[in-house]
């Protein structure tokens, strides 16, 4: 009995030590560009609107953006509008000219964050100024730049495997300025691969800015 108290106790200890060490994710946030999120198409497995404010998510407190900056690769080598650059410079306005447009299809951006990381959290800005959805949004994190090992996926909206990189569970979701925050679940990389495949407006694919936030190793 007493040592079973004692479990507990450490356990307790551990629990508020590591609360202590959370704070939340504060990132800067563009003007909105369109009111509320009306579904733009029918569009299956459809995240539900969500009421209120995003909750607050928690970080460690010396997690940064490692994303900011950092160099910026693509199955698109030569974007149709815009440049790489971009979907790291930190800027996350959403009007004509802010965003780099990838062509039809399948396509992928790939950041170099320069050193392996635990990361916690990424936020990526697609387009905003209207209401969309992208099609088989897959995040992944490696240590191989080729991602053809230690892949692992941390977000997977493509719900009948149409991009060919594994069926996927998480909800497609209608673009805002508030961006598209996931949880990375501490998964450690040094490159963070994201896909798309067209939306619901046209074929293409765009990147207004990614943050990827962690503590580098």
């Amino acid at each position: 009995m007493r040592t079973s108290n004692l479990i507990l106790t450490f356990s307790l200890l551990a629990s508020a030590a590591f609360a202590a060490d959370m704070v939340p994710l504060k990132t800067s946030l563009p003007k909105p560009l369109f009111v509320g999120t009306p579904v733009p198409v029918k569009v299956d497995n459809l995240e539900p609107a969500r009421k209120g404010e995003r909750p607050e998510f928690m970080v460690p407190k010396d997690a940064v953006n490692l994303a900011k900056g950092k160099k910026v690769t693509s199955s698109d080598s030569e974007p149709l509008l815009g440049d790489l650059a971009m979907v790291t410079d930190g800027s996350k306005d959403g009007d004509e000219g802010n965003y780099v447009e990838l062509g039809d299809g399948k396509q992928w951006v790939q950041i170099d964050l320069g050193k392996a990381a635990a990361i916690n959290a990424i936020l990526v800005w697609h387009f905003h100024s209207q209401a969309r959805v992208y099609h088989d949004v897959v995040v992944q994190v490696s240590d191989d730049p080729d991602f053809i090992s230690g892949v692992t996926t941390v977000f997977n909206n493509d719900h009948d495997n149409s991009s060919g990189l594994g069926k996927g569970t998480d909800y497609s979701y209608v673009e805002t300025y508030e961006g598209k925050l996931i949880d990375a679940k501490g998964a450690k990389g040094r490159y963070v691969r994201l896909y798309s495949n067209g939306n619901t407006a046209n074929p293409q694919n765009h990147y207004i800015e990614v943050e990827v936030w962690g503590v580098a190793k």
